[in-house]
């Protein structure tokens, strides 16, 4: 072997071992852009009082800067990641597309209908969808729990936290 082989077998060997610090370079991406898009967020400090829109993705940036730092550390020191050992996964069995497109199909639908009949409406069939989809046979009780579920995700956004949601027809009595 040359000298130039032998350098690139270990550069490849090294990379290989530390594969996790692809993560990290992730991590540091998606914090600069989390980051980057909350403080050029147009918002007037006056409306919403000093705790307003950006406090929550500047916190989220900051803090995926933080783990992708303290990994990238952890790893060039020669930490290593484990494998799941408590997983209750068989990775013999096949994926099981079926429920993927079923949910992958109950999330469009409800993106499509967000505008036309509202979120309370939306995420009520969103909701009891992915539960018919992960396997839950209950009709008396899941669209119950979904209707309960989307009015309180719909009122805590729209009232508490002042993200404004399309009411659709449910607007005057929600």
């Amino acid at each position: 072997m040359t000298t130039g082989t032998t350098e690139r077998a270990d550069r490849r060997s090294w990379l290989r071992d530390h594969s996790e610090l692809g993560v990290c370079v992730l991590l540091l991406a998606l914090g600069v852009l989390v980051l980057t898009d909350a403080l050029t967020m147009d918002v007037d400090i006056t409306q919403r009082g000093p705790v307003g829109p950006r406090t929550v993705p500047v916190a989220v940036g900051a803090g995926l800067l933080l783990i992708a730092a303290l990994l990238a550390v952890d790893v060039l020191r020669g930490g290593r990641g484990e494998a799941e050992g408590g997983e209750d996964v068989d990775l013999s069995e096949p994926a099981d597309w079926g429920t993927v497109l079923m949910l992958t199909g109950v999330f469009l639908g409800a993106a499509v209908l967000i505008e036309p009949v509202g979120f309370p409406i939306a995420g009520a069939l969103l909701f009891w969808g992915a539960a018919f989809a992960l396997g839950s046979r209950r009709l008396d009780r899941d669209p119950l729990i979904a209707a309960v579920l989307s009015v309180v995700t719909y009122a805590v956004f729209d009232q508490l936290l002042g993200v404004p949601l399309p009411g659709g027809p449910l607007m005057g009595v929600l």
